[in-house]
């Protein structure tokens, strides 16, 4: 009987499933599925935004501005299945800030049970990075990128969530 693990998403071929890098280590390492380019985020209108707010000036936020500034997404080519009352975290590497200049847009990923072999994109796991560096950065293929660590959930008494995910990413916020 399977327990927790990875697999490959369909649509992705020759990358590598998560391992773990020594015998203690906490996480599975994850690696890019493709080479992508994260843009500095003084290249995204950044730099413009700090400017108006150090003058107190009024900033006019458009779609544009706005699409510069999100987080890139990082495909793996990777879907964890876990038990019900399990998740996996997803966390940066200690040395991307670092090195890299690289930090989580959203912190730590969670990835939720239901997430695995979701209709919309099959439990893709994806990282969501800033580049905070004056640089773009290129992340090659196969180059790691991030950890996963699988942990259990408590839930609170009277707990009523009883809908199930209809869609992938972000879609539980719907």
């Amino acid at each position: 009987m399977r327990t927790r693990g990875f697999e490959k998403v369909s649509t992705f071929e020759g990358i590598n499933l998560p391992k773990r890098a020594t015998k203690h280590a906490a996480g599975y390492d994850f690696e890019a599925a493709e080479e992508i380019v994260i843009p500095s985020i003084y290249k995204s209108g950044i730099a413009t935004a700090l400017k108006v707010a150090f003058n107190k000036e009024e900033i006019f936020m458009d779609e544009t501005m706005l699409k510069q500034v999100k987080p890139t997404l990082v495909p793996t080519g990777v879907k964890a299945y876990m038990g019900e009352e399990e998740f996996l975290q997803l966390c940066n590497r200690s040395s991307n800030p670092m090195k890299n200049f690289l930090l989580l847009g959203n912190g730590v990923g969670v990835i939720d049970s239901d997430y695995y072999n979701n209709a919309d994109n099959e439990g893709h796991i994806m990282f969501q990075f800033i580049n905070f560096g004056l640089k773009d950065k290129v992340i090659k293929k196969g180059e790691r990128i991030g950890q996963g660590i699988f942990l259990p959930f408590l839930k609170a008494d009277g707990d009523e969530a009883g809908i199930d995910r209809t869609g992938g990413f972000g879609s539980s916020g719907k």
